[in-house]
């Protein structure tokens, strides 16, 4: 006979004080990169060179940008599943997301399965 390991439960309370805690610094980085990206003083410089490094350094901002406010929604989105009391079950299928899963990614929405069949599409 087999011994049988018990499945570690979720700490609601802490999954959601870690993302409260994330969600905030991203917002504060947001800020960061939204006043340096929107509110630029400074003209580009005459040199090409330095033109060409400036709009690509503009760019990569742009891009951090959209990374972290994409990243603030999933965690918004988390929150409002642990609000709601449906934490921690596949949006796709609706089975058990696993808590091993779950605290690798906190803000997932689906199971092992459910997100390599998407990725496969």
């Amino acid at each position: 006979m087999t011994a049988r390991t018990e499945e570690p439960t979720v700490d609601l309370e802490n999954v959601k004080r870690e993302l409260e805690t994330l969600k905030r610094d991203l917002l504060e980085r947001h800020g960061r990169i939204s006043r340096h990206t929107r509110h630029r003083e400074e003209p580009l410089s005459q040199d090409f060179a330095e033109q060409a490094v400036e709009l690509e350094n503009q760019e990569l901002l742009e891009a951090l940008d959209q990374e972290v406010a994409e990243e603030i929604r999933r965690i918004q989105r988390a929150l409002s599943r642990i609000d709601a009391g449906d934490y921690g079950m596949c949006a796709t299928c609706g089975s058990d997301i696993g808590a091993a899963r779950l605290k690798a990614l906190p803000t997932t929405s689906q199971c092992v399965e459910c997100a390599a069949d998407a990725e496969r599409r």
